[in-house]
């Protein structure tokens, strides 16, 4: 059968109308022709007939196998006219009208500061690496184009590791973290560690120079504490922690995100995590920070107390899904930044609704329910002033925004 390509849908796949409705087609971009043939709703085997203006050669050699990226077969170009177009059509789905700001940052290549890779041992060494498209199948990534240098240089540390503790018929994760003082890595899934087991483990930390090394949430050597810079701030991060992808990122969301609360003296900070947002606005504006993790409010704390220079503070371990902070909590805050996980934070906005908050700034990694969240604002009474799409995660489906809504 042949089809020509008319979108791609939000998950990369794209998407042909074909005799009995929507054909989706693996790897293709809009406007190809393509022939392949039909298996129930997708075209397999799929060939291209006539090649989109917008398809590139993927920089990477593991592109066509590894399922690390999904859209290296598209220029830059479209891929960020796309992002954009699905923050836009998740806003009109809402009946928003999306008020964009021109452009997409996009982090470049080898920026990636933490990964999760998958490894198992083989009868002749490990695997270690990404999986394959779809597949269990883990594919090594030697080259790889998203990661940072400093990751690729982790590599022999985690095969090692992977050799030692992993297993021939489970798969071990390895969770690897860019920080001032080394690499930082966490794995789970590993074997069940003894005391000869431990001491072979820090010994192979050692020789590689990882900074910590966490296993099966026992922290089993640390060099080093593991620290990253939020603003002027030094931050202790736990094993695990989320960061922003890639520096780049970070700082196109914390410039959005100053830019959306200028002027104001006191702010929430809702979602906080390790200070992201908190800890660069303090240098202007009191601060008070939330987070459902005692961990991260721990870090955020103790860096706060080590950093001369910042306004006042105040940190709260508060799961906001549950309980989130009321209407009488939100009074006397100039501003809010509030920046959920993908399940966004529909409980927040409707008590946010509710408040006399003159300005919030909302960073969202799931266009759809940044969009369910801000239609509740919006029908409150405050008005969507600006949206930026930022793309840290290069080559792949996955998109960022960070907006502003006043009153």
């Amino acid at each position: 059968m042949r089809l020509v390509i008319d979108r791609l849908g939000h998950l990369g796949d794209a998407i042909a109308s074909g005799p009995e409705g929507a054909v989706f087609v693996a790897g293709m971009l809009p406007g190809e022709e393509v022939e392949g043939v039909l298996d129930g709703d997708r075209l397999t085997g799929a060939r291209i007939v006539t090649p989109s203006p917008y398809r590139v050669k993927p920089p990477c050699p593991h592109a066509k196998s590894c399922g690390g990226c999904q859209l290296q077969h598209a220029s830059d170009d479209f891929v960020a006219g796309w992002k954009r177009d699905v923050v836009a059509q998740s806003l009109r789905l809402q009946g928003i009208e999306a008020p964009l700001l021109p452009g997409v940052v996009t982090s470049p290549p080898a920026t990636r500061r933490r990964a999760t890779l998958s490894g198992r041992r083989t009868k002749g060494g490990v695997q270690l690496g990404f999986h394959a498209k779809g597949q269990e199948l883990i594919i090594a990534v030697p080259g790889c184009k998203l990661l940072h240098p400093d990751l690729m240089a982790t590599l022999p540390a985690l095969e090692a590791l992977v050799q030692f503790g992993g297993s021939r018929t489970t798969e071990i994760q390895l969770q690897v973290t860019q920080s001032l003082a080394g690499p930082d890595v966490v794995v789970t899934g590993g074997k069940v560690l003894d005391g000869p087991a431990q001491m072979e483990l820090a010994r192979i930390a050692e020789r590689f120079s990882i900074a910590r090394l966490t296993w099966d949430k026992e922290i089993i050597s640390q060099r080093e504490a593991p620290v990253i810079r939020l603003g002027t701030a030094r931050v202790e991060f736990p094993p695990g922690a989320f960061l922003q992808a890639t520096v780049q990122g970070e700082a196109a969301l914390v410039s959005a995100v100053k830019t959306a609360v200028s002027g104001a003296k006191r702010i929430a900070d809702l979602f906080c995590g390790l200070g992201t947002f908190a800890l660069p606005l303090a240098a202007e504006a009191a601060i008070h920070a939330v987070e459902g993790h005692p961990a991260l409010t721990a870090a955020l704390e103790k860096a706060a107390r080590n950093t001369p220079g910042l306004k006042k503070i105040t940190t709260e371990t508060r799961d906001l899904f549950r309980r989130p902070l009321e209407t009488d909590e939100l009074k006397g805050f100039d501003a809010v930044v509030i920046d959920p996980p993908r399940a966004g934070a529909e409980a927040q906005c409707q008590r946010l609704a509710a408040s006399e908050v003159p300005v919030i700034a909302m960073v969202s990694c799931n266009p759809v329910t940044f969009a369910r969240d801000a239609k509740i604002l919006i029908a409150a009474g405050y008005r969507l002033d600006q949206v930026e799409v930022v793309d840290q995660f290069r080559w792949s489906v996955h998109i960022e925004l960070a907006a502003r809504f006043s009153r």
